[in-house]
């Protein structure tokens, strides 16, 4: 399954660098990256993705890649990048995916999208700030970060300036992937390291999203790893408890990284939901 990637010009010399498997689906799936990360679809997921007949769209959320910043941009503003992607590839209605603060931009382009997203499936979110323990069960590098995000951009870049990474936020099972059956997210995390998208997805996450996840009416997977240190299965069933309908998978033994591994029966249920829409420009889903 071959990527394409171009840059998508914006109104306002902006740009959305974008990725296509471009290949004959029945549904379109785009994809909603982590922090810091690059937004190329899952390469672990592609030989399935071509299996079930999934067509791969994404982008590098702006301050990622040659996608051009947008200071103080909300997790809802993914719906406005998700609507010009799907328009400029000549998509209608799509299901999204996505990881870690991936999943929570998944959830909110849902929840500002109901009449283009077929369905959602979400792994390690982080809800939206400012619910009862949301630092709870947060290792310390973790909640650092977020704590310095909620103090402003200044603390936040201050802090960004200084910081180690902390090996305390990934369990065993998260390493083991790293190496393993996710090496792949080494690809797309290392080149996003310093990217000024890292500082706007941590000031995102810590501000109100702009869409509302009480309002999705699509169905909802929820995954999380009932030993995430990074971000706590606690965001994941506050999540579940918003959402209406939403099914929450928590997998015990599993960290941030290794729920992942079920990152495959979660494509799978995508590709099984709503079979009968299709895709109001192109026929395909």
């Amino acid at each position: 399954m071959n990527v394409t990637e171009t840059d998508l010009a914006l109104p306002g010399g902006r740009t959305l660098h974008v990725h296509d498997t471009g290949n004959p689906a029945r549904l379109t799936v785009l994809w909603h990256h982590g922090t810091p990360n690059l937004g190329a679809p899952p390469g672990p997921l592609l030989p399935l993705a071509e299996t079930l007949g999934v067509r791969w769209i994404s982008y590098d959320r702006p301050g990622y890649g040659s996608s051009t910043p947008r200071p103080d941009r909300t997790v809802g503003y993914a719906a406005e990048c998700a609507t010009a992607v799907a328009d400029a590839l000549g998509v209608g209605r799509f299901a999204v995916m996505g990881h870690s603060g991936g999943g929570s931009h998944a959830l909110a382009t849902a929840a500002l999208l109901p009449d283009r997203v077929l369905a959602v499936a979400s792994l390690a979110a982080v809800a939206p700030f400012g619910t009862e323990g949301w630092f709870d069960g947060m290792a310390a590098g973790s909640a650092a970060s977020l704590r310095a995000a909620a103090e402003g951009r200044a603390a936040k870049e201050k802090y960004e300036a200084a910081a180690e990474f902390d090996p305390d936020v990934f369990t065993k099972a998260d390493f083991a992937a790293l190496t393993g059956s996710w090496s792949w997210l080494n690809e797309v995390v290392q080149p996003a390291l310093g990217a000024a998208g890292l500082i706007d997805d941590d000031l995102a996450y810590v501000t109100p999203w702009g869409g509302d996840p009480a309002a999705i009416t699509a169905p909802v997977l929820l995954l999380h790893g009932e030993d995430d240190r990074m971000v706590p299965a606690t965001q994941g069933k506050w999540l579940a408890g918003a959402i209406p309908g939403a099914e929450l998978r928590l997998t015990p033994g599993d960290g941030h990284i290794s729920v992942l591994d079920h990152a495959a029966d979660a494509l799978t249920w995508l590709a099984g939901q709503d079979s009968s829409a299709s895709d109001a420009t192109t026929g395909a889903r």
